[in-house]
């Protein structure tokens, strides 16, 4: 899981997000990215009814969102608020997939820089 410090918890901050943010959209979440004007980044994890009516399949959802998102904080560029929200068919998804969705959508928002290739 994330760190804490890396958590955004408070009702203002998705606020916030939600009202100024740049938005990326793919098959399986949307992706909301601001800057914040901290030393850190943060993430938030949202997953509604929508996508599943049981709490242990969005709770899957949501570790498995944060774990692939956890595996690219060192590479992430600091001072930014990022949230996930996940659609509908993203349960169905293999961790594999949904990593490199993920990772996709940090490369696309500027967050992370582009896998250098090694010959």
């Amino acid at each position: 899981m994330l760190a804490r410090l890396n958590a955004i918890k408070k009702a203002q901050d998705f606020q916030t997000i939600f009202k100024k943010a740049r938005s990326f959209k793919n098959n399986i979440f949307i992706f909301k990215t601001m800057k914040n004007g901290l030393e850190i980044s943060r993430f938030a994890f949202v997953v509604s009814q929508k996508v599943s009516k049981k709490a242990t399949i969005r709770n899957k959802v949501r570790r498995r969102l944060a774990e692939s998102v956890r595996a690219e904080m060192k590479s992430v560029k600091k001072g930014t608020d990022s949230l996930f929200i996940a659609l509908p068919g993203v349960e169905k998804k293999e961790f594999a997939e949904i990593k490199k969705t993920v990772n996709d959508a940090l490369i696309k928002s500027g967050l992370i820089g582009l896998p250098s290739k090694i010959s």
